[in-house]
């Protein structure tokens, strides 16, 4: 994969990475609040948020997950889809959630570089391409005020689907939070 970064995009993710793991833990470690019941009298843990942790990511990426998840009224998003992939806007205007928003964008992209997959339990199948064929994607990544502007293409047919597939889930996580994964989940009969 290709990464289109100036000196100072990559100074000012480094940073942003930096602070939001430590803002996220923070923030991850402080937060109380009840659970989601869900079908049978399932209850959801949207407390400590145990979906977002994973056989191969840090604490601090799940805490990062977390504060988007419980953050995502903040959040907007537009998304061009390309003939060749996607191009997404996504912004917020809570700074603990644009910075969590900035590290774990550039986080994941460098994971996809390195085929480097995180295996988050709620993790969405559409990532698997990515993490299989991560060198068939071009990404660039631009810092913006209030968030980043992120083109991600592909000459793959399978890889390109996967972007616009990928870009609407997210889309919908930035609209409907959690209950969006649920959804998604009951869909392909993942869920509980």
């Amino acid at each position: 994969m290709k990464h289109l970064f100036s000196p100072k995009r990559v100074v000012i993710a480094v940073l942003a990475l930096a602070i939001a793991s430590a803002g996220a833990v923070t923030l991850a470690q402080t937060m109380h609040g009840g659970g989601h019941r869900h079908g049978a009298g399932h209850v959801h843990d949207e407390v400590n948020m145990p979906g977002l942790r994973g056989e191969n990511a840090t604490a601090e990426e799940s805490a990062q997950i977390a504060v988007l998840f419980r953050g995502f009224e903040a959040i907007t998003r537009e998304v061009e889809n390309l003939p060749d992939g996607v191009r997404t806007i996504t912004r917020s205007s809570d700074v603990a959630v644009r910075e969590a928003l900035i590290s774990h964008s550039v986080g994941m992209i460098d994971r996809v570089d390195q085929l480097d997959d995180p295996k988050i339990i709620i993790q969405s199948p559409t990532l698997d391409i990515f993490f299989l064929r991560g060198a068939a994607i071009t990404s660039s990544i631009d810092i913006i005020d209030d968030g980043l502007v992120v083109v991600q293409t592909s000459d793959d047919p399978e890889v390109i689907a996967a972007l616009h597939a990928h870009a609407a889930e997210v889309t919908a996580m930035t609209e409907r939070g959690m209950d969006a994964v649920h959804d998604m989940m009951m869909e392909r009969g993942t869920g509980h």
